[in-house]
């Protein structure tokens, strides 16, 4: 027989959602949740793969509650063994209506072959609404045999549909409402209570003892209970009961129904552990403020200002050793060294050791930086979630100041580096030198050899050219002058930009470190802190 899996709209997603909690959420929650939630989904896998031409439906209780005797009662058969010093159930015992198809599901259930008992012959046709039933007679939960075989609580909770028979005596046991009812939230429809023997009490104290029931299970969380009064050996309310039972196998529904009651049950409980709220305003990704941030903080911590700043100032010092007029460079040697005033004469060696030079204090900048990041993307999280994001964030701050004084120092300033522009302003400037000193060897011969020179160089020698001398000299002293100072205002500019470029090259490569180092992890623990609740969302709906 070919058998089909029927699913409610929203239960697939639903089981892809908590797929996906299982998968996020180890670190994150009790391990305890994590395994109940790995088990439903196990279950779950199991379940919607077997037939769902069969329902499930195991009668569960305590010693004494005369489960066996029901049992046999719904089956028509002395199936299942009666004790009667010590009554007791020690294997489950199953009876099928319409076996066909059910084998692979009883082999999932664990049912020995010797307690498979089928309901298939011409006397059966008075129960053909049961028709794809498996009653189970469980174990007793509260016998001795069950502190160590936990076969009663395993196929409870594999079970599509549970009967709890109770005995008038003990229809209020601790062992049965504290270890089972409580946990019945939301399994009213799978869930049924036989108030058995009811035989033993008058219609008065029945009745009493149905309210009572009804109350104590509203108060344990089952809002809708369905308690139904038999009696195994006077046949009263079996037919009630195999009614109800009929009604679940007919709608082929109860599989589905302990599924999502399963779900909403564990919706609950990871709710509580990990409360949706405003989860999912929290940012899943750094944004571009961020990250500017970061790299403006981690630039401050490795002193990339200071290193432009220096730079230029270095440029434009260094700059008059080539470019200004040599005159005025002449007097200025007779000063103190202007770069030694700065301190600046090994600044390439200064400026290499910027960045390595007080490492501790370095390292607090940047576990600052590191950690006000974390602080601003982690506000309002679960603390699980924020201490996650944080710990993202340091997962490789020891080594994020070592790599950025490594990545730094490729790009230090050369500081030795000669422009060509400055090299051939040098060689106009020395020109106009070499004319001006040639200009002043005119003049001091005109004025004091007049006449005295040989003939070649009477010319020079010519009072009416002097004037034109002193001009030619002056214009000389000028034009030298003019191009010292325009190209002092190009080595401005030029220094200006030149830092620029190098606090944009370095800038650049404080946020690649930055990114790989940072900003990446914490991106991923972001977006699993958004998958997982995304998940949790889609859960509950």
């Amino acid at each position: 027989m070919t058998t089909t899996t029927t699913t409610r709209p929203g239960l697939a997603p639903r089981l892809t959602a908590l797929t996906k909690v299982v998968e996020l959420g180890p670190g994150r929650l009790d391990k305890k949740l994590l395994d109940e939630a790995s088990g439903v989904l196990l279950r779950a896998g199991d379940r919607l793969k077997l037939s769902s031409e069969h329902t499930v439906v195991a009668l569960a209780g305590g010693t004494g509650s005369g489960k066996s005797s029901l049992f046999n009662a719904i089956s028509g058969l002395e199936l299942s063994p009666t004790g009667v010093r010590r009554p007791t159930t020690a294997r489950t015992h199953a009876c099928v209506w319409g076996l066909e198809g059910a084998g692979p599901l009883l082999d999932w259930l664990q049912i020995q072959w010797r307690h498979r008992f089928s309901r298939a012959s011409a006397l059966d046709k008075g129960d053909s609404q049961l028709h794809g039933l498996i009653l189970l007679d469980l174990p007793d939960h509260d016998s001795i045999r069950a502190l160590t075989d936990t076969e009663a609580d395993r196929l409870i909770g594999l079970a599509d549909l549970v009967v709890w028979v109770l005995d008038p005596q003990k229809y209020a046991d601790a062992s049965t409402h504290r270890r089972y009812v409580t946990d019945l939230a939301g399994h009213d429809a799978v869930t049924v209570f036989a108030l058995n023997q009811a035989d033993r009490l008058t219609t008065e104290e029945l009745a009493e003892l149905v309210i009572d029931l009804n109350d104590l299970l509203r108060r344990e969380g089952v809002d809708h209970p369905s308690v139904v009064p038999t009696s195994a050996v006077t046949g009263r309310g079996v037919e009630s009961l195999k009614s109800v039972i009929a009604t679940a196998v007919s709608r082929r529904r109860a599989a589905i129904q302990k599924l999502e009651a399963d779900l909403h049950r564990l919706e609950q409980r990871l709710g509580e552990a990990m409360p949706l709220g405003e989860a999912l305003s929290a940012p899943s990704s750094v944004d571009e403020a961020r990250r500017m941030g970061l790299t403006d903080a981690l630039c401050d911590a490795v002193g990339v200002p200071a290193v432009g700043e220096a730079m230029e100032n270095v440029y434009a010092e260094r700059s008059g050793q080539w470019v200004g007029w040599p005159y005025p460079r002449w007097f200025a040697k007779l000063r103190p060294d202007p770069l030694k005033a700065l301190r600046l004469e090994d600044v390439s060696a200064e400026i290499r050791g910027i960045t390595t030079g007080s490492v501790s204090a370095q390292s607090a900048e940047v576990a600052n930086a590191v950690q006000a990041l974390a602080d601003g993307l982690s506000a309002g999280m679960h603390p699980v979630w924020r201490s996650a994001v944080h710990q993202a964030a340091r997962s490789r701050s020891g080594q994020l100041p070592q790599a950025l004084t490594e990545d730094l120092t490729e790009v230090a300033p050369q500081l030795d580096r000669i422009p060509g522009w400055w090299r051939a302003l040098k060689v106009w400037q020395y020109t106009l030198v070499g004319v001006f000193v040639a200009g002043v060897v005119w003049l001091v011969a005109g004025l004091l050899m007049p006449g005295q020179l040989p003939p070649q160089l009477e010319l020079l020698g010519e009072g009416a050219a002097l004037p034109w001398v002193g001009l030619m000299m002056a214009s000389v002293l000028g034009l030298g002058a003019l191009s010292g100072i325009a190209a002092r205002n190009f080595v401005e500019l030029g220094a200006s930009r030149e830092r620029e470029r190098l606090e944009r090259e370095m800038r650049r490569r404080v946020a690649a470190v930055s990114a790989t180092m940072v900003v990446e992890p914490v991106e991923r623990e972001l977006g699993r802190h958004h998958s997982f609740f995304t998940a949790l969302r889609d859960l509950s709906v």
